[in-house]
């Protein structure tokens, strides 16, 4: 019993057949069995003897059946049938530990209560657990298929379909994935479905009707502890739950309320024991079985430490090893022999298939020896390959016929030490590996290919560049009418050149016309792009270009002199010519960025006329003091009587020259002629705000003056005076003079006594 309510447990049926209706019933009381209702599941386990069944039920529901100590020996630990309630598991979930089948204790004569209790497991139980090895999958006489046959035959006579799930559980999982073991075991249960005799009501019911099939596998609980804990607490989550749709018993039938499973397991196991005609596999078959497992695993475990099997293994991992299939083969052959010596005498069917197993075990071992051999052999012949093609390469020869010459010669090569290295018994595919070094050598030859190609490429591009950008840059810096003509000529004449020079290039690669067109156009369009940058370059120099175009033509005439401002040229006209040439139709930009920077050449160009302006103004005020010829005339008729009178007063021209004298320095300090240059009312207001300062500037400087010695004074000094007058000087000049030079009334009449005495 157990020791407490989340974990007790029972004897269901005792060794000797024997139904515990007391236990049982007692049983149902502590765990409250008869409130669940039809809310409860019942579990079971089945299989061989010492395979870990009450070990995986202990970790899987946390319940407590006894056992075995591996170091005792492997006995029989469970006897008969034992019952517990799994602890935290939903809903209320019984368990089955039954009794291991193939036990030595019963013996061939007394195996009816093995197939008895299977029988009774799948009658009564939701899911069924089948404990199996590993190795046994695809076993004709493995573990659990006779059992199966008998009881898949007596379950279709004896119980209508309840839809049982059958979790085969495999144990000590290899490195063989699920997903290869799973079909195969599948097959097999099918198979013995197919093959066992049914009455005529279920002639053509399928498996599904009466199981449900699922595969689990988890590793060595000795070898792999944690990771074992690790799979099998994930495999309990599948039990939470388990009679709700989509569960693992989510589609079960026929279930009997709780409070009535006691009687209704009682009755069922009555109804196994009283059928006779249960049978189980014969003892020879049993002993065979189990013999010839016990010598093959010897003769396995005697080949992984065969000293000649470990000094191959430890060389075809650092090297190529020569005569690797003879060798291997001869090691195999030596344990498979002893192993057909020591098991002749067992029954022949259960031989050869733990024979077979035998080399399936042995060449799933040295597997990866070959592969170690088989990626030698690749990487050293791809290798050389590569050596041999760039020789050939080097020597002149095409390079589709080197490419093409080489790959045949080392398939072979590869193909010779593939030979070498078989393994008879074996029947392993060199194709993928060949497959392997085809798609390398294809590789290389791709990026070889690709090198060269582009090797070529750039070596016609380089050469075209250096054809095309010197030569257009110097036709686009001296640019003329005949400009775009040449560059189109230059640029015909190099791009045929270029692409002649790599159309004949490309004649050994053996390229489709298309691929071939597209590289010639390539490189076409390359020539244009040299062309368009170098133009664009320019395009983006067009300013500077307008500006000394301008420049030139605006300070040179036709002749290419430098232009001399005497006055008589028309700076208007000559600014027009000069800005015109430089139409804007004629260059590489856009209209709207020709309009923007034509606004800032204008802006830019604008101070040069304007100094030219300047200049032309001074050179006319300083060759053109007397007004014209009909103007002297004139003022000779019209002031004959003010001349006249100024003779007879010479006081009157004094203050006349002194009135000029103050007026043309007012002139120059107000810059009059500039400020009316953007028009008369804003030089009249401008002139408003400027007048009343200067003239105080004036004045004050006068009273300067007044206070200077009179031979420092230029106006005071005749002689000076007329010198300076004489000379000539510009308007600025003589305007600082002007202004300087007007002093007080006393000042004056020292100056214009000469005058007057005269």
């Amino acid at each position: 019993m157990a020791e407490s309510e989340e974990c007790c447990s029972t004897q269901l049926i005792d060794g000797d057949g024997s139904f515990n209706d007391i236990g049982i019933e007692r049983f149902i009381k502590e765990v409250k069995l008869g409130d669940c209702g039809l809310s409860y599941a019942v579990v079971s386990i089945m299989g061989p003897q010492s395979s870990g069944k009450s070990t995986l039920l202990n970790h899987l529901f946390h319940t407590k059946f006894r056992e075995m100590d591996a170091f005792k020996g492997r006995s029989q630990t469970t006897k008969g049938i034992w019952l517990a309630k799994c602890a935290g598991v939903e809903p209320c979930t019984l368990v089955m530990d039954l009794e291991g089948t193939d036990g030595r204790e019963r013996g061939e004569d007394d195996t009816a209560f093995e197939k008895q209790s299977a029988l009774f497991a799948l009658a009564v139980s939701d899911i069924v657990l089948i404990n199996m090895w590993c190795h046994d999958i695809g076993r004709e006489q493995a573990a659990n298929k006779p059992l199966l046959k008998t009881v898949f035959q007596v379950m279709m006579r004896l119980f209508s379909p309840r839809k049982t799930t059958l979790m085969f559980v495999i144990r000590d999982k290899t490195r063989t994935p699920l997903e290869n073991l799973e079909p195969v075991l599948r097959e097999d249960i099918q198979k013995i479905w197919d093959a066992v005799p049914k009455p005529q009501a279920h002639k053509e019911t399928p498996l599904s009707d009466f199981f449900n099939v699922k595969v689990v596998a988890l590793s060595s609980y000795e070898e792999k502890e944690e990771q074992f804990k690790e799979q099998v607490a994930n495999l309990r989550q599948q039990f939470f739950h388990s009679i709700a749709p989509g569960g693992l018993a989510g589609d079960r039938r026929g279930v009997v309320p709780a409070s009535g499973f006691s009687f209704s397991a009682q009755q069922i196991w009555k109804v196994i024991k009283e059928n006779k005609d249960l049978d189980l596999p014969a003892h020879k078959v049993m002993v065979a079985t189990v013999r010839c497992e016990e010598i093959a695993n010897e003769k396995y475990a005697g080949f992984t430490a065969n000293e000649n099997w470990c000094l191959l293994e430890e060389a075809v991992q650092s090297g190529p090893v020569a005569g690797f299939g003879k060798q291997l083969n001869s090691i195999l052959y030596t344990f498979l022999t002893e192993y057909d010596a020591e098991a002749t005498y067992f029954e022949e069917g259960v031989r050869s298939a733990k024979r077979k197993q035998l080399e399936e075990k042995l060449l799933q071992l040295v597997h990866p020896a070959h592969q170690y051999i088989l990626g030698h052999l690749r990487s050293g012949t791809l290798e050389k390959y590569k050596e041999a093609f760039e020789k050939a390469l080097n020597g002149g020869e095409g390079f589709s016929m080197a490419a093409s010459n080489c790959t045949e010669s080392y398939i072979a090569l590869f193909d010779e030490g593939y030979a070498d290295a078989v393994v008879e018994l074996a029947n392993w595919d060199s194709s993928k590996v060949r497959d392997k070094l085809h798609r390398d050598i294809d590789a290389h030859v791709a990026s070889v290919r690709a090198a060269k190609l582009s090797e070529l490429t750039s070596s016609y591009e380089a050469k075209l560049n250096e054809a095309l950008s010197g030569p257009v840059e110097s036709l686009l810096d001296g640019a003329t009418n005949e400009t775009w003509p040449s560059i189109r000529k230059l640029l015909r004449r190099e791009t045929e050149s270029a692409v002649s020079g790599l159309s004949n290039a490309l004649s050994g690669f053996d390229m489709d016309e298309r691929t071939k067109n597209k590289m010639l156009t390539s490189l076409e369009y390359f020539a244009r792009g040299v062309v368009e940058a170098k133009a664009r370059e320019e395009a983006g120099r067009v300013l500077i270009r307008m500006k000394d175009r301008f420049s030139t033509l605006f300070s040179h005439d036709s002749d290419s002199m430098p232009r001399v401002w005497s006055g008589k040229e028309d700076i208007r006209a000559i600014t027009k010519t000069a800005r015109s040439a430089v139409p804007p139709a004629k260059t590489l930009i856009t209209p709207v960025q020709c309009k923007s920077l034509w606004r800032q050449f204008r802006a830019e160009t604008e101070y040069s006329v304007t100094q030219a302006i300047s200049a032309q103004e001074a050179n006319k005020r300083n060759n053109n003091w007397l007004p014209p010829p009909w103007a002297i005339v004139a003022l000779i008729v019209l002031g004959f009587n003010e001349f006249m009178t100024l003779l007879r007063n010479p006081l009157y021209l004094g203050v006349i020259f002194v009135g000029f004298l103050i007026m043309k320095a007012l002139w120059v300090q107000l810059d009059i002629s500039g400020e009316f240059r953007n028009g008369a009312l804003p030089g009249l207001l401008s002139l408003s705000t400027k007048f009343l300062p200067t003239v105080m500037n004036l004045l004050r400087k006068l009273a300067e003056e007044g206070q200077i010695p009179a031979t420092n004074n230029p106006l005071r000094n005749p002689a000076l005076a007329s010198k300076s007058f004489q000379n000539g000087s510009t308007s600025s000049d003589m305007s600082s003079s002007a202004s300087s030079g007007v002093t007080s009334a006393g000042n004056w009449t020292e100056y214009s006594s000469p005058t007057k005495e005269e």
